[in-house]
């Protein structure tokens, strides 16, 4: 099951309030969520966004995707960076270069080489 961290609208036409829930990312938008993470009201000024970040690093750390907008989100409430910080640092592979094999020795021959045949001089058509 893939989870992703998204937006689910709720409200009345015209007055959308959000909140940012874990769910599958086969379920509608607004279809079941697993878990409310916070909520975003972009009707008042300055925008209001509230989120927990404890859940919130729970489903980054377990694999779930955040959408555009809620990578947005989590990127003004500092969590994300905080989400980086705590990644540990994947070592980089290093390149085992295989050991170059010598180029394999000329065998000697003691058997002496055929002289070269001339080539025919060619006749001349009259």
């Amino acid at each position: 099951m893939a989870v992703k961290l998204r937006l689910k609208r709720m409200g009345a036409k015209k007055k959308p309030f959000y909140r940012i829930v874990a769910a599958d990312e086969r379920r509608p938008r607004d279809g079941r969520s697993i878990e409310t993470i916070g909520t975003y009201n972009p009707l008042v000024d300055p925008v209001e966004i509230k989120i927990d970040q404890e859940l919130a690093l729970k489903w980054l750390n377990t694999g779930a995707k955040p959408t555009n907008t809620v990578r947005d989100l989590l990127s003004k409430a500092g969590i994300m960076k905080t989400f980086h910080d705590n990644k540990p640092a994947k070592a980089k592979p290093v390149k085992k270069e295989a050991p170059k094999k010598a180029a394999p020795a000329k065998k000697a021959t003691t058997a002496k080489k055929a002289p070269a045949k001339k080539a025919a001089p060619k006749k001349e058509t009259k």
